[in-house]
């Protein structure tokens, strides 16, 4: 090995480092790449992507391969630079060890550090660039990587460690998958990001907390004179309308209003051919999840019903529309005052209906009130009160100034907040 000239030797050794540090980008690359993207681009038909995706479904492999490489160049390496050594210094302990830490030097800095920061940089981009390498490499050796592996097996076995080969691959939970959503705002629309977040939302929340509660309900009680039925009929925002004789606890059933609309006009509508509109209501337990409430709607081609608690009193009422609205956003056509739009004034206070959601508040308003007792505003004020309070009692709940603008009924129906 005397004969052949030192800067041959060194030409050898740079490539040595060269191919040691295309091991270490490939590793690093392959390992941060991000497998949903190579999966689409699979998908799409490309052929790095399908090559990084097999490599990386056989993860023990593809590392023997790469750690075998790394490590054979790094060892070949050094000892070429020992040869070096001795050839330009003869057997010299100084020279030795200054060899020793020249190539370790060399190896962390061309071999390690800067490979492996281009390659988490670019992973996506050199994952699929290596592949195209590494595919032909692993199966060149794949003898020698088996019967590596097969010794690694022993060991993990030895202290009872799950392989790679063992473990299904790794799921994001709903948590994680929102972060992301979340965090992705250079590629998502906030409108997007909006809709896509509270679709995770409703596996957490419950129909009490989207329904209309039933101080809020708008019915049609038959025992009142006729003739305030008829105007109500008439003038009714609601498509659908809860009838019932005295209050909510007797309640006959639902009443889609437009097909009553011939006969409110001609004068022919009368008691009994009211009645016999209604349809049976629908009832749905206190503490349904949004979302399982959701694709029953669906199914059932369902769009109303009734929240009961578990001695059958109605809480409130919930339509399709309610929960669509936690996805999209409040719609426009909304009519009743506890939906209308909710904003800072120019003077930072915001008049509240009683009735509102305290989620809804929140969402709007950028408040943080406590979701996990009452559902309302009225709720809210009168669990931190334990009592109705007077008209002009000001407080505070969750650092927010709130001071009761109007009671009745037993309930908050207005109260104004400032902003913290």
């Amino acid at each position: 090995m005397s004969d052949i000239p030192i800067f041959l030797k060194l030409l050898v050794l740079l490539v040595l480092l060269l191919v040691s540090g295309f091991f270490s980008l490939a590793e690093t690359a392959m390992m941060a790449s991000n497998r949903y993207r190579l999966r689409h681009l699979a998908g799409e038909g490309h052929v790095g992507a399908k090559l990084a995706l097999s490599l990386l479904e056989r993860t023990d492999k593809f590392l023997g391969v790469v750690l075998l490489g790394n490590n054979l160049l790094n060892a070949a390496a050094a000892t070429l630079v020992s040869v070096i050594t001795i050839e330009l210094f003869g057997e010299e302990k100084w020279a030795l060890g200054a060899g020793t830490l020249a190539v370790t030097f060399a190896i962390l800095i061309c071999a390690e550090i800067t490979p492996k920061v281009i390659g988490a940089t670019f992973a996506d981009r050199l994952a699929i660039f290596s592949a195209y390498l590494l595919t032909p490499l692993l199966r060149l050796i794949y003898p020698v990587v088996w019967f590596i592996n097969l010794f690694v097996r022993g060991v993990l076995k030895v202290f009872r460690l799950p392989s790679t080969s063992d473990q299904t691959e790794g799921r994001l939970s709903p948590e994680e998958l929102r972060t992301l959503i979340l965090e992705s705002a250079s590629f998502i629309p906030k409108k997007h990001r909006s809709i896509l977040s509270n679709l995770f939302e409703l596996n957490r929340i419950t129909v009490e907390d989207v329904m209309t509660p039933r101080s809020a309900i708008e019915i049609l009680d038959l025992e009142q004179p006729w003739e305030e039925v008829l105007a109500q009929l008439a003038t009714s925002h609601h498509g659908r309308l809860p009838v019932c004789r005295g209050s909510m606890d007797d309640l006959l059933g639902l009443l889609q209003v437009r097909r009553l609309i011939g006969a409110i006009q001609s004068g022919e509508l009368d008691e009994t051919r009211l009645v016999a509109q209604l349809q049976s209501p629908y009832y749905i337990p206190a503490g349904t999840p949004a979302f399982v409430q959701f694709a029953f709607f669906q199914e059932n081609r369902r769009r109303i019903g009734f929240v009961i608690d578990e001695y059958g009193e109605i809480l409130g009422l919930l339509t399709l529309e309610d929960i669509i609205e936690e996805i999209v956003g409040q719609f426009t056509t909304s009519l009743p005052d506890h939906c209308a739009a909710l904003s800072w004034d120019s003077d930072h206070c915001a008049v509240v209906d009683g009735a509102r959601s305290l989620r809804e508040i929140n969402r709007l308003l950028g408040l943080e009130f406590p979701i996990d007792g009452p559902k309302t505003l009225n709720g809210l004020i009168l669990e931190h009160f334990q009592d109705i309070p007077e008209p002009g009692v000001s407080f505070k709940i969750a650092g927010v100034q709130i001071e009761v603008l109007q009671t009745q009924d037993r309930s908050v129906r207005t109260a104004k907040l400032f902003k913290p």
